[in-house]
């Protein structure tokens, strides 16, 4: 801050220090090996979470479509207070593989770490989709973005300096029956994107795997086939040579 004088340098720090302060520090990570995996989000609302206590705060991520959330899985975690989240849309096609699934919204409601009073944490299991196989490498790579911070105080203690109002399709915790507003925070990530590396086939095997697929299948339905000749009951129509 050359040419300022030092009265007024210090005045400048100190309002980038404030500045910084009203911003929402997000980091994520990956929980586990394998294609079943936990998504750990965390949240630290600065000088804003020290009175945030009443409030409720979410992270809201937008999934890609190589991986998914199972809805029964979540409904079953939520019964036993494990985890809170809302998808959108609610129906997901557990089945369909990467390259004919779409991508989902997940409002991930986040708690309070007993360890830092302003910051909040959530887990979220997510699982890997089907990949094609790939042609030049054994992996394909998944990017989860950083989530989106939003906050809904019932009660008004917001600052409209540092928060915006949003559109949420997602019920407020408040104490009141009103809707609430939410607010988003501009936040500062402590990185753009979370890679994930996920393992797949070469198209160059794609006919051998083919080959002893098909003939894998032949032998084992002459297996089960000899055996229900030779144990099995059958109509009078049906007989079987021994």
């Amino acid at each position: 801050m050359a040419g300022l004088s030092p009265g007024l340098a210090v005045l400048l720090c100190a309002l980038q220090v404030r500045a910084a302060g009203r911003g929402a520090a997000v980091t994520q990570e990956l929980l586990q090996e394998g294609f079943h995996r936990d998504l750990l989000v965390k949240v630290d609302l600065g000088e804003t979470g020290e009175w945030a206590g009443g409030c409720t705060v979410v992270a809201r991520s937008h999934l890609p479509p190589g991986i998914y959330v199972d809805p029964y899985e979540l409904a079953s975690l939520q019964q036993h207070n494990l985890s809170k989240a809302v998808l959108i849309p609610d129906v997901v096609d557990v089945e369909a593989p990467e390259y004919s699934a779409t991508g989902i919204v997940v409002l991930l409601y986040l708690e309070r770490d007993p360890r830092c009073s302003h910051c909040f944490r959530g887990v979220l299991p997510v699982h890997v989709r089907y990949h094609r196989p790939a042609g030049d490498g054994e992996e394909a790579l998944v990017a989860l973005k950083s989530p989106e911070v939003l906050v809904c105080c019932c009660d008004d203690h917001l600052s409209t300096e540092s928060w915006k109002p949003v559109e949420v399709e997602a019920p407020c915790s408040g104490k009141r029956d009103y809707p609430c507003q939410w607010y988003s925070a501009a936040h500062k990530p402590a990185y753009e994107e979370l890679t994930l590396q996920v393992p797949v086939g070469l198209k160059q095997h794609s006919a051998l795997v083919c080959v002893v697929t098909l003939l894998a299948t032949v032998f084992c339905s002459s297996l089960i086939l000899a055996a229900v000749c030779k144990h099995g009951h059958f109509f009078s129509l049906v007989t079987c040579s021994e």
